[in-house]
């Protein structure tokens, strides 16, 4: 078949999101200063992008190499789970960095990293669950009238997904709100005991909202049209809707290592040791606040 341009376009998005998730997970990996719960959220975030960019390539290799049902079945449900495991660490990372600004002083104990690990076990199981749906039988390659806007999901499966998500994101949306009132709240009480509240205040305050504004704008921007084109989306239409919208939504898990892995500068000082040997191993690291990650 001849290839198309949309579908080129997604590997070769698939290799980018491979390529800089594999880059971070390395980094986390081999630093043993990159430990502390936060990081093994960012980890996890990393990892699921990393699955989700070698899904968009197998997906292609399996359209244009080896036709069949089957492996497009078992390729849609491995990217099915994968993106719903970036999604689900995404809202695990934004429930960690509330709790942080909540519980400052308890914060690092034990019952963070058992909250941390309970949550990813809660993430990859839920999203392997949904991964496994269509795998199991819930597809449309026995009734092409039920097929969805992606192929062999079923309208059922696809509305679902899209309920997951839109729920995801407005818990999100909440959380980050209250986040954005504990950050200017912190910030008016740092600048009165200063005595710079002009300047200060406005300064922290509108870094912070800026920071919470990119984070979930980006998020809601990637995702929310191919989320809303899969409930009102009719297959009938020409396929350059899906892709119009689906591209789009990969673009975040290329964007993910930016904002949650590469801005921070521990993972920046630990990509310099593991790369160019600039620093001693002696080099002590001090993780940084959770809320910054």
């Amino acid at each position: 078949a001849a290839l198309n341009p949309w579908d080129v376009m997604l590997c070769v998005s698939g290799t980018a999101i491979a390529c800089e998730n594999a880059l971070v997970v390395a980094i986390i990996c081999s630093s043993p200063a990159l430990r502390s719960p936060a990081f093994v959220l960012v980890g996890s975030l990393a990892a699921a992008d990393l699955l989700a960019g070698l899904g968009l390539i197998l997906n292609f290799v399996f359209q244009y190499v080896i036709r069949s049902d089957t492996a497009s079945l078992l390729t849609v449900g491995f990217l099915v789970a994968s993106f719903a495991a970036s999604v689900s660490s995404l809202l695990a990372i934004t429930v960690d960095r509330y709790l942080s600004l909540c519980n400052a002083l308890t914060y690092y104990s034990e019952r963070t990293a058992l909250r941390t690990h309970s949550m990813l076990a809660g993430a990859w199981g839920g999203s392997l669950c949904l991964g496994l749906l269509p795998v199991l039988g819930w597809n449309c390659l026995g009734d092409r009238a039920a097929c969805s806007v992606v192929r062999p999901l079923t309208r059922g499966n696809a509305a679902l997904l899209s309920a997951s998500f839109f729920l995801v994101f407005l818990v999100m949306l909440h959380l980050y709100v209250e986040i954005c009132k504990v950050v200017c709240r912190h910030a008016h009480q740092i600048a009165l005991q200063q005595h710079f509240l002009a300047a200060s205040h406005y300064v922290a305050t509108k870094k912070g909202v800026s920071t919470l504004a990119i984070i979930l704008g980006t998020f809601g921007a990637s995702w929310l049209p191919f989320a809303i084109y899969c409930v009102v989306g009719d297959p009938e239409y020409p396929a350059v809707y899906t892709y119009a919208t689906l591209l789009p939504a990969t673009y975040n898990s290329m964007i993910n290592p930016i904002i949650y892995a590469y801005r921070n500068q521990e993972i920046q000082r630990s990509m310099w040791v593991l790369f160019c040997g600039c620093f001693q191993a002696k080099v002590s690291f001090c993780s940084r606040s959770p809320s910054d990650v």
